[in-house]
């Protein structure tokens, strides 16, 4: 087995958890439904697998300095800072060219910051999985999760189910894959679901360094031209001029719309280790657990005569009399009220927050 290094992708804003995640301190350095950030628990996961030596923080200048605080034994080095959000293709480019700069053909395990993770056993066992194929076929692997239930939030990956004369690796859950489908409407989540041969795209990624770099030559080759000239400037003093330099020049675009949907040696492994993006308030309340009335709450919540409501009162005392269905989010400088099944929405006020200039509450 090659070298084995990690890139977490820590950039985001997290902003459908507004008001608790703000873009200094995101959704991935909160604590949600367990203890410790979801960044530390990420980081925590991998550990059997990878040396901290070999893991990489992507983040941005805003975040950068809570990184630091968080995971104080990481070399400073290893903290690689984008000069601007431009999606996920550039993210892992960078990281890509720093790795293959200390190992052409290192192995890359890409994981998002902020992700929950139930059984960490089972995912390892996945993440092995997904290594081997991508050694052995040298091919880009994706982690596609068992869907259950017709979600719509989620992209979707068709497997190519193939016999095991085909397909050696089918005993161990990894499959071709057949196609990418965007976010779906219930009625199409619902046939996919039925059909047995989708899984859910959870954005995670097992390649080597070169394999994914070669594939952004052919498939975003505006990128990789960018890649070149940042990887050669590494450990120069002309690194971060050239790096602000290749991403003013570089599209917004993600690894899955630029590189996995255009790509021929394509895998998935299949995991059911109790995941979840906690991609919205809706999400957290799926998992939490429930009193007699349905009520999920933190802090000092009062609520009489209500049913089927999370409340999250932080540090104040919030009162709720005969309110039903209802997402509660209080904060020091901000009060979140929201029906349940539409904190999807939550994104649109963080966007007038901005509009309106409004960026103490940002």
């Amino acid at each position: 087995m090659p070298n084995i290094f990690a890139v977490i992708m820590a950039g985001g804003v997290g902003s459908r958890f507004w008001p608790r995640s703000r873009e200094r301190t995101p959704k991935q350095f909160l604590e949600i439904l367990s203890s410790g950030t979801l960044l530390e628990n990420t980081l925590g996961r991998i550990e059997p697998l990878v040396e901290k030596i070999n893991t990489f923080i992507v983040t941005n200048k805003t975040q950068f300095e809570s990184v630091i605080k968080l995971v104080p034994f990481l070399p400073k080095e290893n903290i690689l800072v984008e000069p601007f959000g431009r999606n996920t293709a550039p993210c892992i480019g960078l990281a890509a060219s720093w790795i293959h700069r200390l190992d052409p053909d290192g192995l890359m395990i890409v994981l998002p910051s902020d992700h929950l993770v139930q059984n960490p056993e089972e995912f390892n066992r996945v993440l092995n999985t997904a290594m081997k194929v991508a050694v052995e076929k040298d091919a880009l692997v994706t982690i596609g999760i068992k869907p259950s239930h017709p979600e719509t939030g989620y992209g979707y990956i068709q497997i190519e189910d193939e016999d095991h004369d085909r397909n050696p690796y089918r005993s161990e859950g990894a499959y071709p894959v057949k196609t990418f489908a965007e976010k779906p409407n219930l009625e199409t989540a619902e046939r996919f679901l039925e059909s047995g041969d989708f899984v859910w795209n959870s954005g995670m990624f097992v390649w080597k360094a070169s394999t994914i770099l070669k594939e952004i030559e052919v498939h975003v080759p505006d990128l990789h031209e960018q890649l070149q000239a940042v990887q050669a400037s590494i450990g120069t003093p002309a690194y971060k001029q050239t790096l602000e330099q290749a991403y003013g020049l570089t599209r917004n675009i993600s690894i899955d719309y630029g590189v996995m949907e255009k790509a021929g040696n394509v895998y998935v492994v299949k995991g059911d280790f109790g995941w979840s993006d906690v991609g919205s308030w809706d999400e957290v309340v799926r998992m939490t657990a429930r009193d007699a009335d349905g009520n999920s709450t933190r802090g000092k919540a009062i609520l009489r005569g209500s049913t089927n409501n999370y409340v999250d009162a932080g540090n104040k005392i919030v009162a709720a009399i005969g309110v039903d269905d209802l997402i509660i989010i209080q904060t020091d400088d901000a009060v979140l009220v929201c029906k349940k099944g539409k904190s999807q929405e939550v994104k649109e006020i963080v966007d007038f927050i901005r509009r309106k200039q409004m960026n103490d509450y940002l």
